[in-house]
């Protein structure tokens, strides 16, 4: 029997969300008005943010188990931003508060300010039902 690869890392599923949430950003900045759409996507990014920080762990126990410990408290350290922010995202958005959302927003970005995606890019609206999937959840 061989060996089954599994070539969605958590790496890849990490920028995946990373760029997700710099798309979700300018649409939630262009936005006019606050309306349903901009509850999915504040939705969206709470969502990303605790999907990221839960993709860590997967990330540094390989590295753990070669004993590269500094390595994987580094790369911990590098990426707590996202839970806390995860977590404040989530609340802001199940109390619709705008303001705090906002402030979340400004903070996730200058964490991701370098990452880069196109205009063009393939990925749509991820965002789209966020808020349902976001409730049921609590």
């Amino acid at each position: 029997m061989s060996r089954v690869i599994n070539p969605e890392t958590a790496g890849k599923q990490r920028n995946r969300l990373v760029k997700g949430l710099v798309i979700s950003i300018r649409a939630l900045m262009s936005q006019p008005d606050i309306d349903d759409s901009s509850l999915d996507v504040a939705a969206f990014m709470a969502l990303s943010l605790e999907t990221i920080a839960k993709t860590i762990e997967a990330t540094v126990v390989p590295w753990e188990k070669r004993d590269y410990w500094v390595k994987a408290d580094r790369f911990r350290m590098e990426w707590a931003w996202a839970e806390i922010l995860g977590a404040e995202m989530r609340r802001a958005v199940l109390e619709e508060d705008w303001e705090l959302i906002a402030a979340t927003c400004v903070r996730v970005a200058d964490r991701i300010k370098n990452v880069k995606v196109s205009d063009r890019h393939r990925m749509g609206e991820p965002w789209v039902g966020a808020y349902q999937i976001l409730v049921a959840g609590t």
